[in-house]
Protein backbone atom coordinates (compact mmCIF):
# COMPACT_ATOMS: atom_id res chain seq x y z
CA UNK A 1 0.00 0.00 0.00
CA UNK A 2 1.07 3.57 -0.61
CA UNK A 3 1.92 5.49 2.56
CA UNK A 4 3.68 8.76 3.29
CA UNK A 5 6.20 8.62 6.15
CA UNK A 6 8.36 11.60 7.05
CA UNK A 7 7.62 13.12 3.66
CA UNK A 8 8.70 9.98 1.79
CA UNK A 9 6.41 7.77 -0.28
CA UNK A 10 6.65 4.09 0.65
CA UNK A 11 5.04 0.93 -0.71
CA UNK A 12 4.67 -1.45 2.26
CA UNK A 13 2.48 -4.24 3.56
CA UNK A 14 0.45 -4.16 6.76
CA UNK A 15 2.73 -6.87 8.22
CA UNK A 16 5.98 -8.54 7.26
CA UNK A 17 8.82 -10.70 8.61
CA UNK A 18 11.53 -8.19 9.50
CA UNK A 19 14.24 -10.63 10.63
CA UNK A 20 13.97 -14.25 9.51
CA UNK A 21 16.70 -15.67 11.76
CA UNK A 22 15.43 -14.04 14.96
CA UNK A 23 11.75 -14.36 14.09
CA UNK A 24 11.02 -10.64 14.37
CA UNK A 25 7.73 -9.58 12.82
CA UNK A 26 6.88 -5.95 12.11
CA UNK A 27 3.35 -4.60 11.61
CA UNK A 28 1.53 -1.29 11.30
CA UNK A 29 -0.05 -0.45 14.64
CA UNK A 30 -3.65 0.13 13.56
CA UNK A 31 -4.67 1.47 16.98
CA UNK A 32 -2.95 4.82 16.44
CA UNK A 33 -3.99 5.52 12.86
CA UNK A 34 -4.77 8.00 11.38
CA UNK A 35 -3.06 10.27 13.90
CA UNK A 36 0.35 8.77 13.35
CA UNK A 37 1.99 5.94 11.45
CA UNK A 38 3.66 3.70 13.99
CA UNK A 39 4.95 0.14 13.94
CA UNK A 40 4.72 -2.68 16.45
CA UNK A 41 7.65 -5.07 16.64
CA UNK A 42 6.83 -8.62 17.71
CA UNK A 43 9.74 -10.65 19.03
CA UNK A 44 7.85 -13.80 20.04
CA UNK A 45 4.74 -15.84 19.29
CA UNK A 46 3.23 -14.45 22.51
CA UNK A 47 3.83 -10.89 21.29
CA UNK A 48 2.07 -11.82 18.06
CA UNK A 49 -0.90 -13.38 19.88
CA UNK A 50 -1.19 -10.23 21.98
CA UNK A 51 -1.05 -8.05 18.85
CA UNK A 52 -4.10 -9.88 17.48
CA UNK A 53 -5.98 -9.71 20.79
CA UNK A 54 -5.33 -6.00 21.30
CA UNK A 55 -6.31 -5.00 17.75
CA UNK A 56 -2.81 -3.88 16.80
CA UNK A 57 -3.65 -5.84 13.67
CA UNK A 58 -7.18 -6.63 12.49
CA UNK A 59 -9.07 -7.77 9.42
CA UNK A 60 -9.49 -11.48 8.69
CA UNK A 61 -6.77 -11.90 6.02
CA UNK A 62 -4.20 -9.85 7.97
CA UNK A 63 -5.06 -11.75 11.15
CA UNK A 64 -4.51 -15.01 9.26
CA UNK A 65 -1.08 -13.95 7.99
CA UNK A 66 -0.17 -12.62 11.43
CA UNK A 67 -1.06 -16.04 12.83
CA UNK A 68 1.13 -17.71 10.20
CA UNK A 69 4.12 -15.60 11.21
CA UNK A 70 3.28 -16.41 14.85
CA UNK A 71 3.51 -20.13 14.08
CA UNK A 72 6.90 -19.55 12.46
CA UNK A 73 8.03 -17.75 15.62
CA UNK A 74 6.67 -20.64 17.70
CA UNK A 75 8.72 -23.13 15.67
CA UNK A 76 11.89 -21.12 16.31
CA UNK A 77 11.07 -20.99 20.03
CA UNK A 78 10.22 -24.70 20.36
CA UNK A 79 12.46 -26.51 17.92
CA UNK A 80 14.95 -27.68 20.57
CA UNK A 81 12.31 -28.85 23.04
CA UNK A 82 12.20 -32.57 23.78
CA UNK A 83 8.41 -32.57 23.30
CA UNK A 84 8.53 -30.29 20.27
CA UNK A 85 5.09 -31.08 18.81
CA UNK A 86 3.29 -30.78 22.16
CA UNK A 87 4.96 -27.44 22.93
CA UNK A 88 4.32 -26.15 19.43
CA UNK A 89 0.68 -27.22 19.54
CA UNK A 90 0.18 -25.28 22.77
CA UNK A 91 1.59 -22.12 21.20
CA UNK A 92 -0.53 -22.58 18.07
CA UNK A 93 -3.70 -23.00 20.15
CA UNK A 94 -2.84 -19.82 22.03
CA UNK A 95 -2.70 -17.95 18.71
CA UNK A 96 -5.92 -19.56 17.45
CA UNK A 97 -7.89 -18.52 20.52
CA UNK A 98 -7.16 -14.80 20.15
CA UNK A 99 -10.09 -13.99 17.78
CA UNK A 100 -12.86 -16.61 17.42
CA UNK A 101 -14.84 -15.26 14.45
CA UNK A 102 -12.20 -14.69 11.74
CA UNK A 103 -11.75 -18.16 10.23
CA UNK A 104 -8.57 -17.30 8.28
CA UNK A 105 -6.65 -17.42 11.56
CA UNK A 106 -7.68 -21.01 12.31
CA UNK A 107 -7.34 -22.18 8.70
CA UNK A 108 -3.77 -21.04 8.13
CA UNK A 109 -2.37 -21.87 11.57
CA UNK A 110 -3.92 -25.35 11.51
CA UNK A 111 -2.54 -25.97 8.02
CA UNK A 112 0.93 -24.91 9.12
CA UNK A 113 0.85 -27.00 12.29
CA UNK A 114 -0.22 -30.17 10.44
CA UNK A 115 2.42 -29.67 7.73
CA UNK A 116 5.16 -29.14 10.32
CA UNK A 117 3.99 -32.14 12.35
CA UNK A 118 4.09 -34.33 9.23
CA UNK A 119 7.65 -33.26 8.45
CA UNK A 120 8.78 -33.77 12.05
CA UNK A 121 7.31 -37.28 12.15
CA UNK A 122 8.97 -37.91 8.79
CA UNK A 123 12.39 -37.35 10.29
CA UNK A 124 13.17 -33.87 9.01
CA UNK A 125 16.05 -32.09 10.73
CA UNK A 126 15.52 -28.99 12.88
CA UNK A 127 16.92 -26.75 10.16
CA UNK A 128 14.61 -28.33 7.55
CA UNK A 129 11.55 -27.86 9.78
CA UNK A 130 12.40 -24.18 10.30
CA UNK A 131 12.79 -23.79 6.54
CA UNK A 132 9.40 -25.44 5.93
CA UNK A 133 7.71 -23.16 8.48
CA UNK A 134 9.31 -20.09 6.92
CA UNK A 135 8.32 -21.06 3.38
CA UNK A 136 4.74 -21.80 4.46
CA UNK A 137 4.33 -18.47 6.24
CA UNK A 138 5.71 -16.44 3.35
CA UNK A 139 3.68 -18.39 0.79
CA UNK A 140 0.51 -17.76 2.79
CA UNK A 141 1.25 -14.02 2.85
CA UNK A 142 2.08 -13.88 -0.87
CA UNK A 143 -0.99 -15.90 -1.87
CA UNK A 144 -3.20 -13.57 0.17
CA UNK A 145 -1.84 -10.55 -1.69
CA UNK A 146 -2.19 -12.28 -5.07
CA UNK A 147 -5.80 -13.19 -4.21
CA UNK A 148 -6.47 -9.52 -3.44
CA UNK A 149 -5.04 -8.49 -6.80
CA UNK A 150 -7.41 -10.88 -8.59
CA UNK A 151 -10.35 -9.70 -6.46
CA UNK A 152 -9.53 -6.21 -7.70
CA UNK A 153 -9.54 -7.36 -11.33
CA UNK A 154 -12.88 -9.18 -11.08
CA UNK A 155 -14.52 -6.53 -8.91
CA UNK A 156 -13.43 -3.58 -11.03
CA UNK A 157 -15.73 -4.77 -13.81
CA UNK A 158 -18.72 -4.23 -11.49
CA UNK A 159 -17.89 -0.54 -11.03
CA UNK A 160 -19.21 1.76 -13.75
CA UNK A 161 -17.52 5.05 -14.50
CA UNK A 162 -18.99 7.72 -12.22
CA UNK A 163 -20.06 5.26 -9.49
CA UNK A 164 -20.65 6.06 -5.83
CA UNK A 165 -19.64 3.11 -3.64
CA UNK A 166 -20.51 2.56 0.01
CA UNK A 167 -18.08 0.68 2.25
CA UNK A 168 -18.30 -0.47 5.85
CA UNK A 169 -15.46 -1.02 8.33
CA UNK A 170 -11.98 -1.35 6.82
CA UNK A 171 -11.40 -4.00 4.17
CA UNK A 172 -8.36 -2.38 2.64
CA UNK A 173 -4.66 -3.15 2.67
CA UNK A 174 -4.54 -2.81 6.45
CA UNK A 175 -7.09 -5.61 6.80
CA UNK A 176 -5.73 -7.82 4.02
CA UNK A 177 -1.91 -7.45 4.12
CA UNK A 178 -1.86 -5.40 0.90
CA UNK A 179 -4.27 -3.97 -1.73
CA UNK A 180 -7.36 -5.05 0.24
CA UNK A 181 -10.56 -6.99 -0.39
CA UNK A 182 -13.45 -4.50 -0.59
CA UNK A 183 -11.02 -1.73 -1.51
CA UNK A 184 -9.27 -3.84 -4.18
CA UNK A 185 -11.95 -3.25 -6.88
CA UNK A 186 -12.05 0.43 -5.92
CA UNK A 187 -8.25 0.81 -6.13
CA UNK A 188 -8.17 -1.05 -9.46
CA UNK A 189 -11.03 0.97 -10.97
CA UNK A 190 -9.43 4.24 -9.86
CA UNK A 191 -6.04 3.29 -11.34
CA UNK A 192 -7.79 2.48 -14.62
CA UNK A 193 -9.08 6.03 -14.73
CA UNK A 194 -12.68 5.49 -13.71
CA UNK A 195 -14.27 8.40 -11.91
CA UNK A 196 -15.73 7.31 -8.57
CA UNK A 197 -16.40 8.41 -5.03
CA UNK A 198 -16.42 6.25 -1.91
CA UNK A 199 -18.88 6.76 0.95
CA UNK A 200 -17.04 5.60 4.06
CA UNK A 201 -19.12 4.49 7.06
CA UNK A 202 -17.43 5.58 10.30
CA UNK A 203 -18.07 2.07 11.73
CA UNK A 204 -18.62 2.34 15.47
CA UNK A 205 -17.36 1.37 17.97
CA UNK A 206 -13.76 1.04 16.72
CA UNK A 207 -14.25 3.55 13.90
CA UNK A 208 -12.32 1.48 11.39
CA UNK A 209 -13.96 3.37 8.54
CA UNK A 210 -13.25 6.83 9.95
CA UNK A 211 -9.73 5.98 11.10
CA UNK A 212 -8.45 3.39 8.64
CA UNK A 213 -10.42 3.34 5.37
CA UNK A 214 -10.41 7.13 5.15
CA UNK A 215 -6.65 7.10 5.83
CA UNK A 216 -6.00 4.54 3.07
CA UNK A 217 -8.10 6.46 0.55
CA UNK A 218 -6.36 9.71 1.51
CA UNK A 219 -2.97 8.08 0.95
CA UNK A 220 -4.09 6.91 -2.53
CA UNK A 221 -5.81 10.19 -3.46
CA UNK A 222 -9.14 8.41 -4.05
CA UNK A 223 -12.17 10.73 -3.57
CA UNK A 224 -14.35 9.89 -0.56
CA UNK A 225 -16.92 11.19 1.88
CA UNK A 226 -16.86 10.14 5.53
CA UNK A 227 -20.41 9.63 6.81
CA UNK A 228 -21.97 8.55 10.09
CA UNK A 229 -23.17 4.96 10.20
CA UNK A 230 -26.76 6.20 10.50
CA UNK A 231 -26.52 8.24 7.29
CA UNK A 232 -25.99 5.26 4.96
CA UNK A 233 -29.68 4.46 4.57
CA UNK A 234 -30.47 8.10 3.80
CA UNK A 235 -28.00 8.21 0.91
CA UNK A 236 -29.28 4.89 -0.44
CA UNK A 237 -32.85 6.20 -0.29
CA UNK A 238 -31.79 9.35 -2.16
CA UNK A 239 -30.26 7.26 -4.94
CA UNK A 240 -26.74 8.52 -4.25
CA UNK A 241 -25.25 5.05 -3.75
CA UNK A 242 -24.76 2.81 -6.82
CA UNK A 243 -23.38 -0.26 -5.07
CA UNK A 244 -22.13 -1.50 -1.70
CA UNK A 245 -18.89 -3.46 -1.29
CA UNK A 246 -17.87 -4.87 2.09
CA UNK A 247 -15.38 -7.45 3.32
CA UNK A 248 -15.97 -10.56 5.42
CA UNK A 249 -14.49 -12.35 8.43
CA UNK A 250 -16.10 -15.71 7.70
CA UNK A 251 -18.32 -17.07 4.92
CA UNK A 252 -20.26 -20.32 5.08
CA UNK A 253 -20.66 -22.87 2.30
CA UNK A 254 -24.20 -21.58 1.91
CA UNK A 255 -23.00 -18.01 1.36
CA UNK A 256 -23.97 -16.45 4.70
CA UNK A 257 -21.56 -13.68 5.72
CA UNK A 258 -20.05 -12.78 9.08
CA UNK A 259 -18.71 -9.25 8.95
CA UNK A 260 -18.35 -6.14 11.10
CA UNK A 261 -21.43 -5.30 13.15
CA UNK A 262 -23.79 -3.17 11.06
CA UNK A 263 -23.23 -5.06 7.81
CA UNK A 264 -26.58 -6.88 8.02
CA UNK A 265 -28.45 -3.58 8.35
CA UNK A 266 -26.74 -2.20 5.24
CA UNK A 267 -27.54 -5.33 3.24
CA UNK A 268 -31.24 -5.16 4.13
CA UNK A 269 -31.49 -1.46 3.27
CA UNK A 270 -29.56 -1.96 0.01
CA UNK A 271 -31.94 -4.77 -0.93
CA UNK A 272 -34.95 -2.57 -0.15
CA UNK A 273 -33.58 0.13 -2.46
CA UNK A 274 -32.52 -2.18 -5.29
CA UNK A 275 -28.81 -1.51 -4.78
CA UNK A 276 -26.30 -4.32 -5.51
CA UNK A 277 -24.62 -5.57 -2.34
CA UNK A 278 -21.27 -7.28 -2.89
CA UNK A 279 -18.91 -9.01 -0.50
CA UNK A 280 -15.20 -9.14 -1.41
CA UNK A 281 -13.16 -11.90 0.22
CA UNK A 282 -10.54 -14.51 -0.68
CA UNK A 283 -11.43 -18.21 -0.55
CA UNK A 284 -9.34 -18.43 2.64
CA UNK A 285 -12.23 -16.65 4.39
CA UNK A 286 -14.68 -19.47 3.64
CA UNK A 287 -15.36 -21.98 6.38
CA UNK A 288 -15.82 -25.28 4.55
CA UNK A 289 -17.03 -26.97 7.74
CA UNK A 290 -20.30 -25.07 8.15
CA UNK A 291 -23.37 -24.38 6.03
CA UNK A 292 -25.24 -21.60 7.82
CA UNK A 293 -24.45 -18.32 9.53
CA UNK A 294 -26.12 -19.49 12.75
CA UNK A 295 -23.12 -21.81 13.27
CA UNK A 296 -20.59 -18.96 13.35
CA UNK A 297 -19.40 -17.89 16.82
CA UNK A 298 -19.82 -14.14 17.31
CA UNK A 299 -17.14 -12.45 19.38
CA UNK A 300 -18.25 -10.00 22.07
CA UNK A 301 -15.69 -7.51 23.29
CA UNK A 302 -15.24 -5.17 26.24
CA UNK A 303 -17.95 -2.70 27.21
CA UNK A 304 -15.26 0.01 27.25
CA UNK A 305 -15.30 0.01 23.44
CA UNK A 306 -18.88 1.34 23.59
CA UNK A 307 -18.55 3.57 26.66
CA UNK A 308 -15.39 5.36 25.51
CA UNK A 309 -14.22 6.94 22.26
CA UNK A 310 -10.56 7.53 21.41
CA UNK A 311 -9.59 10.57 19.41
CA UNK A 312 -6.95 13.22 18.88
CA UNK A 313 -7.20 16.36 21.01
CA UNK A 314 -6.06 19.30 18.85
CA UNK A 315 -5.46 21.52 21.86
CA UNK A 316 -3.39 19.04 23.86
CA UNK A 317 -1.91 17.45 20.71
CA UNK A 318 -2.39 13.94 22.04
CA UNK A 319 -4.70 10.95 21.68
CA UNK A 320 -7.28 10.85 24.46
CA UNK A 321 -10.00 8.50 25.62
CA UNK A 322 -13.35 10.14 26.40
CA UNK A 323 -16.37 8.71 28.22
CA UNK A 324 -19.54 9.14 26.11
CA UNK A 325 -22.12 7.56 28.44
CA UNK A 326 -22.62 6.58 32.07
CA UNK A 327 -19.89 4.44 33.55
CA UNK A 328 -22.67 2.36 35.09
CA UNK A 329 -24.43 1.72 31.75
CA UNK A 330 -24.98 -1.94 30.94
CA UNK A 331 -23.43 -2.71 27.56
CA UNK A 332 -23.61 -5.42 24.93
CA UNK A 333 -20.88 -5.29 22.31
CA UNK A 334 -21.07 -7.94 19.57
CA UNK A 335 -18.28 -7.29 17.08
CA UNK A 336 -19.85 -9.01 14.07
CA UNK A 337 -23.26 -9.82 12.65
CA UNK A 338 -24.57 -12.31 10.08
CA UNK A 339 -25.87 -11.32 6.64
CA UNK A 340 -27.94 -14.11 5.05
CA UNK A 341 -26.96 -15.06 1.51
CA UNK A 342 -30.32 -13.88 0.12
CA UNK A 343 -29.18 -10.26 0.58
CA UNK A 344 -25.82 -10.78 -1.16
CA UNK A 345 -25.69 -10.01 -4.87
CA UNK A 346 -22.35 -11.75 -5.27
CA UNK A 347 -19.11 -12.65 -3.51
CA UNK A 348 -16.04 -11.28 -5.28
CA UNK A 349 -13.17 -13.80 -4.94
CA UNK A 350 -9.90 -14.64 -6.67
CA UNK A 351 -11.90 -17.20 -8.69
CA UNK A 352 -14.49 -14.72 -9.90
CA UNK A 353 -17.85 -13.41 -8.66
CA UNK A 354 -19.82 -16.19 -6.94
CA UNK A 355 -23.61 -15.87 -7.08
CA UNK A 356 -24.91 -19.27 -5.95
CA UNK A 357 -24.09 -22.23 -3.70
CA UNK A 358 -23.02 -24.11 -6.81
CA UNK A 359 -20.56 -21.32 -7.66
CA UNK A 360 -19.21 -21.52 -4.11
CA UNK A 361 -18.79 -25.31 -4.24
CA UNK A 362 -16.97 -25.14 -7.58
CA UNK A 363 -14.67 -22.36 -6.38
CA UNK A 364 -13.87 -24.17 -3.14
CA UNK A 365 -13.03 -27.33 -5.12
CA UNK A 366 -10.61 -25.38 -7.28
CA UNK A 367 -9.19 -23.67 -4.19
CA UNK A 368 -8.51 -27.02 -2.47
CA UNK A 369 -6.69 -28.30 -5.56
CA UNK A 370 -4.55 -25.14 -5.75
CA UNK A 371 -3.65 -25.35 -2.03
CA UNK A 372 -2.99 -29.10 -1.70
Amino acid sequence: MRVILDGKELDIRAIWLEDRDRGIVKMIDQRVLPWKLDFFVSRSSEDTAMAIERMIVRGAPTIGVTGAYGVYQAVLESINEREFIEVLEGKVKRIQQTRPTAVNLFNVTEKMFLEIKKRYEGGYSSREIIEVAYDLAERIADKEVEANRKIGEYGEKLIRDGSSILTHCNAGALAAVDIGTALAPIRTAYKKGKKLVVYVDETRPWLQGARLTAWELEMEGIPYYLISDNAAGYYMWRGEIDLVIVGADRITRGGDIANKIGTYKLAVVANENGIPFYVAAPLSTFDMRIQAGSEIPIEERSSDEILYVRGYDDDLMEVRRVLVSLKEAKVRNPVFDITPSKYVTGIITEFGVLKSERDIEEALSRYRIDHD
